[in-house]
């Protein structure tokens, strides 16, 4: 065959891909293209099907592409084929057909359990579902999730967006159990766990209850167990959609599916089936990228070409509830012989596993969980030679692996078929940036994964990279603080029009925020301004594992009066908050709720504190010794120096967080050293360090500059921190900023003692401005009743407290716990003992 009336059932992202393939190999429109769909909008990307709860619009979802001599029959889905005839009936005609490709995907499965059928019951498939789930969710307060795979975990998402208390029950004794192994479901589990999503292992739904209402009302699991639930989502697996092809007498798979070969040919010549409902060589795979392969072999066969099913590439990377998770290969290690190499850090919560051949030279596959970094490299390296040893591949900050050492067979995109070499070929055509490398080669396009992989691929072939900050803004960082500065904008969607596109992601929304609130735009929960922030800022408040927020209340230089003291004690009190004095020399209050925040706010602020900044991206704490006041070894005041530069710079937002210490003498009590600013006293004045930072990746200071008078001091950082905010990349701490820098601190003594570039009057002003402008945000909060609205822990329920926020006693503090799957409460943690003898109190 090659050429006639075709007709496409379905279109879905593989029916959708496969007209877009068939038509780039047969521009002449050899086939004329009738498209049968069942949904009453085009081919749309189910794959980000959970971004609509985040504010994704259809039309960013959109993937269907208009062509010549295509006739796309929406909401016209085909009822019958009868293979004499040739002809396809819908409930409006019939189609004939010279060749038929059945592109019907699959449905959600809903297990025999009764009760499936209350309304509030909804599965999660389709844009209409999910519609219908958030219309549902309004007014009510929890929810649960029937599966606790890839789309469970998305749906149990969805609900929290939408305020709903949930539960995932799983039948298996691990989330996601079809991507990842024991230990890589365990660190999954303490992530969602931690976000106040409850997960019950290894036990089934046995019934689903309805209420006075005749609508859902509870769970009832195999255990004995009952969870309340006024909305469920069954995520309980996928099964080929098959009817019309049983109806035609075609043979089916085992479990279902058409049954075809390596062309994706059907036991009817003239018939083809691709994606989900086809089960090729007898296996249906559910997955985007074998149902692209499947699209990719069909198209080429309809123009003469022979290309056969090059297997079924299973590997998944997404980020689940803000985790990244990944598989690869044989990810259970399944192989006769093959090693586990694991990594585990609970301390980072990243836990790693590869998978290799028996003489441990071969890379077979892989999971990981927590950070997900090195799989775009190791994907491309399974069934090859291992790209660098395997603690540089799996440890952070280990070094990783070399992009540029992959051989030209390796893939790079698993969802679009596309090797190393197809990519250094469209490197050496011209294509000098990520977007050229996913115009030419589709690279990138579907599951975004392996475009770290593309930026790698460009650094090794030598081109130079572009410094855009994200798909929505074509400059970095820094250009995009400039722009805002200078045309005095201040708010994203005029940014975003006037130097942008798109609606904004992730990663640009909360640039943006810091760059507005360095610039004095107001306060952050203000108009636009409170959607871009990230989480923390939300609410002013940290965010903890169980979801509840802690209060820190700022205490400069760690200097306090008994009188606040007091008042702290007894709002940890009255409130039940576990009390812990940090390292910063602050008082730390855990436990609150959302709806508790604006009370324990009140309470701090009339006895004079204000807000700690300990949630934003700004300064955190200047820690200080006792100094001369005290301390025999001292000579300088160190904490009256602590609390003036604290008073200084609070409120200062910045690409991230801001520490500073200032030790009154050289035996450096304070650990100024490890600082972004620290300050050591001498006998004549202040030596200045910079650059410095602990947590995951420590580093000292470098000094700066020595015997500094206070006022010369105080100048310097004004600058320091002023040069940073404007010029520091997304996330990058003050030690990774210079150590990028082009001369590196002599480049920064240049700017801002020197004065080279001529900026040491703008930034000496800019500081200026903050410091004459600070307000507190939490009185700012208190005292607008706008504002206030927004602290509530349902937006459905907002007189509701959380229930899922509980807690037992420890060592004489309230610690939060969790509802057993079995019933009770259990801590989350074990209390550490060492067998150490009682201690009264």
């Amino acid at each position: 065959m090659s050429g006639g009336d075709l007709v496409v059932i379905g279109n879905g992202m593989v029916g959708q891909r496969f007209v877009d393939a068939l038509r780039a190999r047969d521009p002449e429109g050899r086939w004329r293209v009738t498209v049968l769909a069942e949904e009453r909008r085009p081919a749309y990307d189910r794959v980000r099907l959970s971004a609509y709860f985040d504010g994704v619009g259809e039309s960013e979802l959109n993937l269907y592409t208009p062509h010549d001599g295509v006739r796309l029959r929406l909401g016209e889905p085909a009822t019958a084929i009868d293979r004499a005839r040739q002809v396809v009936t819908t409930g409006v005609g019939e189609y004939h057909y010279d060749a038929l490709v059945l592109a019907t995907g699959s449905y959600a499965f809903v297990p025999p359990v009764p009760g499936a059928e209350l309304p509030g019951v909804f599965v999660y498939r389709t844009l209409d579902d999910l519609a219908a789930i958030r219309a549902y969710a309004s007014g009510r307060r929890v929810g649960a999730v029937i599966g606790g795979g890839l789309l469970g975990l998305e749906a149990a998402n969805a609900l929290r967006l939408l305020g709903l208390s949930t539960d995932v029950v799983e039948f298996a004794p691990r989330l996601m159990p079809v991507q990842v192994d024991q230990a890589g479901g365990a660190m999954l589990r303490r992530y969602v766990d931690e976000l106040g999503v409850r997960t019950h292992l290894g036990v089934a739904t046995s019934a689903i209850r309805s209420g006075p209402d005749g609508a859902v009302a509870a769970l009832e699991l195999s255990d004995g167990g009952v969870l309340d639930a006024e909305l469920v989502v069954v995520a309980a697996g996928i099964r080929p959609r098959d009817q019309l092809a049983r109806d035609a007498e075609l043979p089916l798979g085992p479990r279902g599916g058409v049954l075809v070969d390596a062309t994706c040919r059907s036991a009817d010549e003239r018939i083809w089936a691709i994606g989900e409902c086809a089960a090729v060589d007898g296996t249906c795979h559910g997955l985007v990228a074998p149902g692209y392969a499947t699209a990719e072999v069909v198209a080429d066969r309809l123009v003469g070409g022979a290309a056969t099913f090059p297997g079924a590439d299973t590997a998944t990377k997404l980020k689940l509830l803000g985790v990244d998770v990944a598989s690869f290969g044989d990810a259970h290690g399944t192989t006769p012989g093959c090693l586990d190499v694991t990594f585990t850090d609970p301390a980072t919560r990243v836990y790693a596993k590869l998978v290799l051949s028996d003489d441990a030279h071969t890379l077979l596959g892989g999971v990981l969980v927590g950070d997900a970094s090195a799989y775009p490299t190791l994907r491309a390296s399974v069934g090859g030679p291992l790209p660098a040893a395997p603690l540089a591949l799996l440890a952070p900050d280990g070094g990783g692996a070399d992009a540029g050492a992959l051989p030209a067979a390796a893939q790079v995109c698993s969802c679009n078929a596309v090797t190393r070499g197809d990519v250094d070929a469209a490197i050496a055509d011209g294509c000098a940036d990520v977007p050229a490398l996913k115009a030419c080669t589709r690279a990138g396009t579907s599951c975004g994964s392996c475009v770290p992989m593309l930026k790698q691929l460009l650094d090794a072939a030598g081109v130079a990279q572009s410094s855009a900050l994200c798909e929505h803004f074509d400059v970095s960082r820094r250009e995009l603080f400039e722009i805002v500065r200078v045309r005095g904008i201040r708010t994203f969607s005029r940014l975003v029009a006037e130097h942008g596109r798109g609606r904004g992601c992730d990663i640009c929304k909360p640039v943006v925020a810091s760059i507005l609130a360095s610039l004095g735009s107001g306060h952050v929960l203000d108009g636009e301004q409170a959607s871009l922030q990230d989480t923390n800022d939300h609410f002013l408040a940290n965010l903890q594992r169980d979801g509840s927020y802690s209060v820190v209340p700022r205490i400069p230089g760690g200097e306090i009066t008994p009188e606040k003291l007091i008042v702290i004690g007894e709002v940890a009190r009255d409130f039940q908050l576990y009390t812990k004095i940090t390292g910063g020399q602050r008082i730390d209050l855990f436990g609150a709720r959302v709806e508790q925040l604006p009370q324990i706010w009140r309470r701090l602020v009339d006895a004079g504190f204000e807000s700690g900044h300990a949630y934003g991206k700004a300064l955190r704490t200047v820690k200080s010794c006792v100094g001369e006041t005290w301390c025999r070894y001292g000579v300088q005041d160190s904490v009256g120096l602590a609390v003036a530069l604290e008073l200084r710079y609070r409120g200062l937002r910045a690409p991230h967080k801001i520490k500073s210490a200032v030790s009154g003498c050289a035996r450096e009590c304070a650990e100024a050293r490890s600082k972004d600013f620290g300050i050591i006293a001498t006998e004549t004045g202040w030596n200045l360090y910079v650059g410095g930072n602990g947590g995951f990746r420590p580093r000292h200071a470098d000094l700066f500059a020595t015997d500094l008078s206070t006022e010369t001091l105080i100048s310097l950082i004004d600058r320091f921190l002023i040069y940073y905010i404007r010029t520091a990349d997304r996330l990058q701490r003050t030690a990774g900023w210079i150590e990028a820098m082009d001369g590196g601190l002599d480049h920064l003594r240049a700017v801002i003692v020197d004065d080279s570039l001529g900026l040491c009057a703008e930034l000496d002003a800019a500081m200026a401005q903050h410091v004459s402008s600070y307000s507190d945000e939490w009185r700012d909060v208190l005292d607008d009743p706008d504002r206030l609205r927004r602290y509530t822990s349902f937006v459905n329920a907002p007189d509701v407290p959380d229930p899922s926020i509980t807690f037992a006693r420890e060592r004489g503090q309230p610690v939060p716990v969790r509802e057993h799957p079995q019933g009770g409460f259990e801590h989350r943690r074990q209390p550490v003992t060492l067998g150490l003898p009682e201690v009264r109190r």
